[in-house]
């Protein structure tokens, strides 16, 4: 809620519900706020209670985000856009790079699994609702999936939730609004985003091949001056896979069981947005792409190939580019 205060001036009031996620979402984006205090990279924090899950923040005001732009109708402003947030995100994760020490987060220091490493456990179970059998060794290439999720030497601080809806492009540059899955980690679950694109979004379509390539570029080389290992294909490249896997096989946990029940628009009141199979197979069929051309986890590759065939009779139209690019 945007609520006045009594010198006239307005702040943003959040609150989280008692049920599951609320009180990690209210501790992460405590904590997310409270790291990035004087960057620029969001709104400023000013006050929180605990007992009530409730954050006071800076007003950002109004401006469109990435997301509106790029369903917009203007390709340079889109694209612009779109390089702007790559940088603002590379920006965020080089300037904070080394400092987790300094993030005071409840919920990583709590040491449960990752949301994200229970979700690719979540996948075998599923597989029975389109009658495929799982891989007989796809147990361990769930396990390589999984180990990107163990900090490690390439570990950035990340809103968490990146999509295109959560930012606002302001005079003043990039803004990110949402900070409820704060934390550090691996920096190929961000580059995913760029390649995937946008890995948990509702508003996703294709980017113009020459933009996508740019924008991942700027992206990796400004990591470069924090991960000159980046630099190297045979770190980057798998790194970059095995993220898509994840974010691939998470979207299986949300995406499947809807798919099946009907083919709604993945947001019914955008008038841009694809439908539940058309990105479900999308994604299915980005990452068997991907893991055929490396020869990397072969056992996911060959599930891929099996959802793909499984669901061949959706006969969902492939997806469109974004409508400031058509």
């Amino acid at each position: 809620m945007r609520c006045r205060t009594s010198a006239n001036g307005t702040v943003v009031v959040k609150c989280y519900p008692a049920s599951a996620p609320g009180p990690e979402s209210f501790a992460a984006e405590s904590a997310g706020l409270r790291f990035i205090a004087g960057t620029g990279a969001g709104p400023e924090l000013l006050a929180t209670d605990a007992d009530h899950r409730v954050i006071v923040m800076s007003d950002l005001g109004t401006a469109p985000s990435l997301a509106d732009l790029l369903l917009g109708a203007s390709a340079d402003r889109a694209a612009s856009a779109l390089l702007d947030w790559t940088l603002a995100c590379a920006d965020l994760a080089v300037h904070t790079a080394g400092r987790q020490r300094h993030f005071a987060s409840p919920v990583q220091a709590a040491g449960s699994q990752h949301w994200l490493e229970r979700a690719i456990w979540r996948v075998p179970g599923l597989l029975s609702e389109l009658s495929v059998e799982a891989p007989s060794d796809l147990a361990d290439d769930l396990l390589q999936v999984a180990s990107l999720l163990v900090p490690g030497q390439f570990d950035v601080f990340s809103p968490g939730d990146i999509c295109p809806d959560n930012n606002l492009i302001t005079a003043s540059g990039v803004r990110f609004i949402d900070f409820e899955n704060a934390e550090f980690h691996s920096v190929f679950l961000d580059a995913a985003y760029l390649r995937m694109p946008f890995s948990t979004c509702w508003c996703v379509f294709r980017l113009p091949d020459e933009l996508a390539v740019s924008a991942q570029g700027r992206y990796r080389d400004v990591l470069g001056s924090s991960f000159p290992e980046l630099a190297a294909d045979e770190v980057w490249q798998p790194g970059v896979r095995r993220a898509m896997a994840a974010w691939t096989l998470h979207a299986l946990t949300y995406l499947l069981d809807r798919s099946l029940a009907s083919d709604d628009s993945m947001n019914c009141l955008a008038t841009h947005a694809p439908t539940r199979r058309q990105l479900l197979r999308y994604r299915l069929e980005q990452l068997s792409e991907e893991l055929d051309l490396a020869g990397e986890l072969p056992a996911v590759s060959r599930l891929m190939s099996s959802l793909l065939e499984a669901t061949r009779s959706w006969h969902a139209p492939g997806l469109p580019l974004y409508p400031a690019f058509c």
